[in-house]
C-alpha cells in the first residue's frame, strides 16, 4: 500500500440517528466525540485527518483512504448505512465504540474491520496493517493504563459544540445489571494523571466542560484523592469554567470533595438513583445505593445543595415488578424530593448487559429484527415484555408521567426550588436548561411539547450560562 512517506486521508465519522438529525437540543447538550479526537491524536503525521460530525453536518460522501466510525446502539443503523457508501467504492471502513464491541460479529457484516474495546492500544497496528493492505477483520484491544493516554485533538471538533470534554478516569468495579461500562471499559477503576486532565480542562476553548467519566469520584481512597487533586488543580489553574459530571451517591460522604468540586466550577452532579424501592435496587445490583440507603437519599441531595451544586437524578421506568402505579409513585417521589434535574427513561436492555442476556433467555424481548430494531433501543420506547403490565400499558404510563415531570409549571417550580436551596442563580439556570433538554428528548418530534419560549417570560432575563 506504500511506504510510511506516503500521505493518506483518514475520515472519522460520528453518526446521528435519522430520528434525531437536526435537533438543536442535541447540539446544545452533547459533548464532542472524544473517542474520535483521541484516535486523531494518535494518527501519524503522514495522515490528513478530518472528523465529520452529523450533530452539525449531515453526511455527504467524500473521498478518503480509510474511514473510521463510532456508534452507540441507537445510531448503529445510520453507521452501517454510511459505511455502505464507502464500501461501494472499495474504501476500507473500520468501526469501534460500545455497540460494535458488544456485537462484533454483526458489525463485521457491514464494515471491513471491527475494533473491540478501547482503540488506543491497537490503532498503530491497524494503520500499519492498512498500509500493507492487510487489515484484519477484528482487532481486540487491551485494557491498558491511562498513564500515557493522549489528549484528544480538539482542533478537529466542530466549533458549534457548547461543551468541551475532559476525562479523568475509566472503568467501573460495579456490575449493575443494565450497564455495560464494566464490560467495555473493564472492572478496574483506572486513573488518568491529574496534571494531564487539568491541562485538558484549562486548554479547552469552551467555558462549559463535561467530565465524561462514568463516575469521577470512584470507590476507594486512591480514587477519592485523585478526584480531590483534580478539583484543586482546576480551582487553582486560573480559569473560570462551569463543569458537570457523573458520580455515585457516595460523593456526599465526603464534604471536602464537594467543597473543592464547587470551587473548581461544578454546577451539577448526575446521580444514578434509578429507584426509591429497595427490592428494585437489589434486582439490578445497585450496590452503592443500597449501601447508602434509600432513607438517606434526602441527605445526599442536602449536602450537594450546601455547596451550591444541583443534583440531577436519573430514574428508570420499567424495573422488575413495576406497574403503572409504581411508575406514578416514582414520579411523585421525583417531584417531591429535592432533585433539581429530572431524568426518567425507559429500562433499555442494551447488548453487552446482563439485563439483555436475561431478557433474551426469558423470551421477553419484543423487537429482535436486528440491526433494524436497534434504533428502538433509545430509552424512550418499550422493547421488552414487562412482568406486571402489558407493553402498551407501560408505554402509556411512561408518557403520562413524562407529562407530569416535564410540565412547564412543574419545571418552573423546580427552578425556583433550586434557587432557594443553592442560593445560586447560575446553578438554577443549569437546572432549568437541562430539564428543558430532557423534556425535548422524551417528546422528540411532538412540536406542541417543544414550544417553551412563552412559558418563562422574563424568568431567565439577566441570568445566562457562560
Amino acid at each position: 500500500m506504500g511506504s510510511r512517506n506516503k500521505t493518506y486521508k483518514l475520515l472519522l465519522i460520528n453518526p446521528v440517528s435519522r430520528r434525531r438529525q437536526g435537533l438543536k437540543s442535541d447540539r446544545d447538550s452533547i459533548y464532542p466525540p472524544m473517542a474520535l479526537g483521541i484516535i486523531a491524536a494518535l494518527t501519524p503525521l503522514n495522515w490528513e485527518v478530518e472528523i465529520l460530525d452529523e450533530n452539525f453536518t449531515e453526511f455527504e460522501y467524500k473521498d478518503a483512504d480509510l474511514v473510521g466510525l463510532t456508534s452507540l446502539t441507537a445510531t448503529i443503523n445510520r453507521c452501517y448505512e454510511i459505511a455502505g457508501e464507502f464500501r461501494k467504492n472499495k474504501i476500507p471502513t473500520v468501526i469501534g465504540g460500545i455497540h460494535a464491541s458488544m456485537m462484533p460479529q454483526e458489525a463485521s457484516q457491514y464494515v471491513d474491520s471491527v475494533v473491540v474495546g478501547e482503540a488506543e492500544s491497537i490503532w498503530h497496528e491497524l494503520l500499519h496493517d492498512f498500509e500493507k493492505n492487510s487489515l484484519k477483520k477484528y482487532y481486540h484491544a487491551k485494557i491498558s493504563s491511562l498513564v500515557n493516554a493522549p489528549s484528544p485533538d480538539i482542533s478537529l471538533y466542530n466549533p458549534g459544540y457548547k461543551f468541551g470534554s475532559v476525562q479523568t478516569t475509566r472503568g467501573c468495579p460495579m456490575s449493575c445489571e443494565f450497564c455495560s461500562v464494566h464490560t467495555f471499559n473493564g472492572s478496574k477503576y483506572r486513573l488518568r494523571p491529574v496534571d494531564k486532565s487539568v491541562s485538558d480542562f484549562i486548554s479547552t476553548d469552551k467555558d462549559l466542560v463535561y467530565i465524561v467519566d462514568d463516575n469521577f469520584v470512584g470507590y476507594s481512597k486512591a480514587a477519592r484523592n485523585h478526584a480531590l487533586a483534580f478539583f484543586k488543580g482546576v480551582a487553582k489553574g486560573g480559569v473560570k469554567k462551569d463543569w458537570v459530571g457523573s458520580a455515585s451517591m457516595n460523593i456526599a460522604e465526603d464534604e471536602e470533595l464537594l467543597e473543592w468540586a464547587a470551587k473548581s466550577g461544578c454546577k451539577f452532579i448526575f446521580l444514578g438513583i434509578e429507584s426509591e424501592l429497595i427490592d428494585q435496587l437489589e434486582k439490578v445490583n445497585k450496590q452503592v445505593n443500597l449501601k447508602i440507603g434509600v432513607d438517606k437519599y434526602a441527605e445526599v441531595y442536602k449536602k450537594i445543595h450546601k455547596y451550591a451544586i444541583s443534583a440531577m437524578g436519573a430514574f428508570i421506568f420499567g424495573l422488575e415488578n413495576d406497574t403503572p402505579e409504581t411508575i406514578y409513585n416514582r414520579t411523585s417521589y421525583m417531584l417531591d424530593a429535592d432533585i433539581d434535574i429530572m431524568q426518567a427513561t425507559i429500562l433499555t436492555p442494551l447488548p453487552g448487559t446482563e439485563l439483555y442476556c436475561r431478557l433474551l433467555s426469558e423470551g421477553r424481548l419484543l423487537h429482535t429484527n436486528y440491526p433494524d430494531d436497534w434504533e428502538r433501543y433509545n430509552f424512550t420506547e418499550v422493547v421488552f415484555k414487562p412482568a406486571k403490565m402489558s407493553p402498551q400499558e407501560f408505554q402509556d404510563a411512561a408518557y403520562d408521567n413524562w407529562e407530569r415531570i416535564y410540565d412547564l409549571k412543574t419545571l418552573r417550580k423546580k427552578f425556583l426550588k433550586t434557587l432557594q436551596l443553592t442560593k445560586n442563580p447560575t446553578t438554577a439556570v443549569w437546572g432549568i436548561n437541562l430539564n428543558l433538554q430532557m423534556r425535548n428528548f422524551v417528546f422528540e418530534g411532538k412540536k406542541e411539547m417543544l414550544d417553551t419560549e412563552s412559558a418563562f417570560p422574563g424568568l431567565l432575563d439577566g441570568i445566562k450560562l457562560r
